[in-house]
């Protein structure tokens, strides 16, 4: 597995990383959970990313993986959730990182996002102030935002972060032009979610009122040719080789699903013509589409 710099932060991460919020899933037997952490790790994938909102991911996480904490880089999300504190306080950031700290049984955060708090929650800065303190104290190496659109923008340019998480897929692209090039300039660690944009081509026909709905419009708007590499294997390779993205996140609890995007990503980049393809056309239909899914 690639290994590439997260930013300017110190950190190093695999090109493909793990999203735990499957895994939280209470119905999910702890054995198959354990299999599929252990797989990941020795699969080569050096991330996984969890948040405070993914139900038993952060206690499983530490529970299976405590023994191997050297060997990845752990990435979480806060900023709500923490009884007798109000969602996006300082409080809710100071209590939420202990108790993080607690579930995943470790001395120290890699990465630390503010889960898709409001631009204006942002520009208060009382919840990135107490993101400082904690790092001040120890407690976090990267602080760091998740989200989309204008916040994420706002998130770049104030120089508070070290990192941001946000959608980069072939149905997402409106950071690339600008955006998450701004990003890597300014040295931040990028990490992509949604790479398989809920994988739309597992329909016919329009998924009417499920959440692929929109992505599902959007790959028959943009009418694309894969060159005859499976979807899932187009859309990985696109994603996980932008040079702006220092990890792309595979939310799975299947090892079998794991290892072939691990062998996807491995195979390399997209060859140039199909990424111009790709970029050439979301230039031309996806232009009027509204920010990010």
């Amino acid at each position: 597995m690639n290994i590439q710099p997260y930013g300017h932060s110190g950190l190093s991460v695999s090109r493909l990383g793990l999203g735990a919020g499957q895994i939280g899933d209470a119905a999910l037997a702890e054995d198959e959970v354990g299999r599929l952490l252990h797989a990941a790790l020795d699969a080569g994938i050096t991330l996984i990313d969890t948040a405070r909102g993914y139900g038993l991911s952060e206690e499983r996480i530490g529970r299976h993986l405590q023994r191997r904490r050297q060997d990845f880089v752990l990435s979480t999300k806060v900023g709500y959730g923490i009884p007798g504190h109000a969602d996006w306080t300082a409080g809710a950031i100071t209590a939420g990182i202990d108790a993080a700290l607690q579930r995943l049984r470790t001395d120290v955060l890699d990465i630390v996002h503010l889960h898709s708090c409001a631009l204006q929650t942002l520009q208060a800065l009382e919840v990135i102030d107490a993101l400082d303190r904690a790092r001040t104290a120890g407690k976090l190496r990267v602080p760091a935002y998740s989200g989309e659109n204008e916040a994420l923008g706002w998130a770049i340019d104030s120089g508070r972060f070290g990192g941001v998480e946000c959608s980069v897929s072939l149905f997402d692209q409106g950071g690339l032009p600008a955006t998450l090039p701004r990003a890597r300039a300014l040295g931040l660690g990028v990490i992509a979610k949604r790479a398989l944009g809920n994988a739309p081509w597992r329909f016919a026909q329009r998924p009417a009122g499920d959440y692929c709905e929109a992505y599902w419009v959007r790959m028959q708007a943009l009418a694309l040719d894969t060159g005859g590499l499976p979807w899932d294997a187009f859309a990985l390779r696109f994603a996980a080789w932008r040079p702006e993205v220092s990890c792309t996140l595979l939310g799975t609890c299947s090892v079998d699903h794991l290892q072939r995007a691990v062998a996807c990503v491995d195979a390399g980049p997209l060859p140039a013509a199909q990424v111009a393809q790709v970029r050439a056309r979301f230039g031309a239909v996806g232009r009027g589409w509204r920010g990010e899914l």
